[in-house]
């Protein structure tokens, strides 16, 4: 069986700052991250936190088939040129999982 790559995000929306471009990003991140065979799994803002200090309000799980096809999708010219919309934005922390 191949090993896949789950990449998992946490998003955390400013209150006072809002969602600033990042809906923008959110439309134009998913053709990139499809053209490197990721796959989204998982999408929602519908969150219930098991735990008080971990309250993202965005969740994003997307199974790439593999680390490289992962690696070249975040380190992609298209990617690079969007990202900044999101960072600019929110705070979105990822983690990788095999």
């Amino acid at each position: 069986m191949r090993v896949k790559q789950i990449n998992l995000v946490d998003t955390y929306i400013d209150k006072e700052k809002g969602r600033g471009r990042y809906d923008d990003y959110i439309r134009k991140v998913k053709p990139i991250v499809e053209s490197f065979g990721g796959e989204y799994l998982v999408r929602t803002e519908n969150i219930s936190s098991l735990h008080p200090k971990r309250n993202p309000q965005r969740v994003i799980v997307i199974r790439f088939p593999s680390r490289q096809a992962l690696d070249d999708c975040f380190g992609s010219e298209a990617y690079l040129k969007i990202m900044k919309e999101r960072t600019d934005s929110v705070d979105a922390r990822g983690i990788i999982v095999e």
